[in-house]
């Protein structure tokens, strides 16, 4: 019966494990998307930039919205700040609200 009990429990943290870590992969794929729309942009502008960092949040499945994120442009940089929040079920019957932060930094050739 103890071993059982060890090993439901083994199995709960493994399944929080990966659920948390799979989320986690989908938000650095994302981060690396926006990084290099950002620093390949083209002569785009800012608007276009976002509705392209907003289609990649869909293709992520990441709750991300043009209001939700901060886009700016000085020079040759481009910096984006965004925040959101998941929610992953830890356990059966257990969701936590995960919040998620993102500021990306990139520098192009071309304004």
């Amino acid at each position: 019966m103890k071993l059982l009990i060890k090993l439901a429990l083994a199995a709960l943290i493994a399944n929080a494990a990966w659920r948390v870590g799979s989320v986690y992969a989908s938000h650095y794929k994302f981060v690396d998307s926006v990084q290099a729309a950002t620093q390949f942009r083209a002569g785009k502008s800012d608007e276009q930039v976002r509705q392209q960092i907003v289609n990649l949040a869909s293709q992520f499945d990441i709750p991300v919205t043009e209001d939700s994120l901060e886009l700016r442009t000085a020079e040759y940089h481009t910096i984006v700040d965004g925040a959101y929040r998941r929610v992953i079920e830890l356990a059966p019957g257990f969701k936590y609200s995960w919040p998620f932060n993102f500021h990306v930094d990139t520098f192009s050739n071309t304004p």
